[in-house]
């Protein structure tokens, strides 16, 4: 009902960029506009003001989120060129500039439904590979949940619960991180958009190497 353009802000942390390209994704169906505002933020100047809310949360979630999340990266992933990161601990003047611009370019460059090339398909398999970590790192969780109440059943001391709590999740962050690096998704297949990864073999040699960590304890 009016001339001017409209806005939908989503203001949410999207820490994976496959939780962004699914945004992407919807602007892309509509042929909607499309751009991000990253705010890039130091870690102790997160943690500082966390604690000056009203109702912080726990610091190892900052930390946790400061690890996981994932910057735009405009050369690789075609769909986030309308992009732009700011320093949010030193905002200026400048920077209200930048992001009018940047609507600005965004409104002029419309997602179009058929913008299906290359670039977009090397995408698609990305958000797969992110998609695959991410339900790799929960089934870890739960494996390691599983060890440690076993092991706690079978009587093992509490010194020895802090070292195997330690030892597993060292274990857990190595196996991601090869998966992150594609080590481990050699076998994968992106078909139109579908992800057929090998979970069940990856997540079998997690509690193969889990168990042989427990092991040591029992």
């Amino acid at each position: 009902a009016t001339s001017r353009p409209l806005y939908l802000i989503l203001d949410d942390n999207f820490y994976y960029q496959s939780m962004r390209y699914e945004v992407y994704q919807l602007a892309r169906k509509y042929s909607l506009s499309f751009c991000q505002l990253f705010l890039e933020c130091p870690l102790e100047c997160c943690l500082q003001r966390n604690r000056l809310r009203s109702h912080p949360l726990p610091d190892q979630t900052i930390y946790l989120m400061a690890k996981k999340i994932e910057m735009p990266d405009l050369k690789k992933n075609a769909w986030e060129r309308n992009s732009l990161v700011l320093k949010s601990f030193d905002c200026t003047s400048e920077d209200n500039e930048q992001i009018i611009s940047l609507l600005a370019t965004a409104l002029e460059n419309p997602v179009k439904q058929n913008e299906e090339n290359t670039e977009q398909k090397e995408a698609d398999r990305a958000t797969c590979a992110a998609s695959t970590v991410h339900q790799a790192d929960q089934t870890c969780r739960r494996i390691i949940s599983q060890t440690m109440k076993d092991a706690k059943d079978k009587n093992v001391l509490p010194g020895e619960m802090k070292s195997l709590s330690e030892e597993l999740n060292k274990l857990k962050a190595e196996f991601l991180e090869d998966l992150r690096q594609g080590n481990n998704l050699k076998n994968q297949i992106c078909i139109q958009s579908q992800c057929f990864d090998p979970a069940t073999s990856v997540i079998s040699s997690f509690q193969h190497k889990a168990t042989n960590v427990v092991n040591k304890y029992i």
